[in-house]
């Protein structure tokens, strides 16, 4: 449904990613909104940064990145909390079933993938 906006904890969303059924998050698009020094310092694996910095002049590009309107969009922060005003953002732009990240990056890190950097 536009305009709202669902979250998603890591184990979740970790899961989702290893299933060996398809299941709809499978195909999710990652859209991490952190600044690129930080993209850049730790990530999800096939994640696409878009800073909030940029993502009004990017909308188009953000819509672009879902193969079909109901594809999943789960946004990506450092905590969560970035991530939850960019995922409002685009649901109030009609980008249908955004996700945020509750944690973000960091709970990835410390709880799914050690090998992320924590910063």
């Amino acid at each position: 449904m536009a305009g709202t906006v669902d979250s998603i904890d890591v184990a979740t969303l970790a899961l989702a990613l290893k299933a060996t059924e398809p299941s709809e998050l499978a195909n999710a698009v990652l859209l991490d909104v952190r600044e690129p020094w930080e993209f850049e310092t730790a990530r999800i694996e096939h994640s696409v940064n878009i800073p909030m910095s940029t993502l009004v002049a990017r909308i188009d590009e953000v819509r672009a990145l879902q193969s079909t309107p109901d594809t999943p969009m789960v946004v990506i922060c450092h905590h969560g909390m970035r991530s939850m005003q960019c995922a409002r953002y685009l649901a109030g732009q009609g980008v249908e079933r955004v996700i945020n990240l509750t944690g973000g990056i960091d709970a990835w890190s410390t709880q799914i993938d050690p090998s992320v950097p924590a910063y």
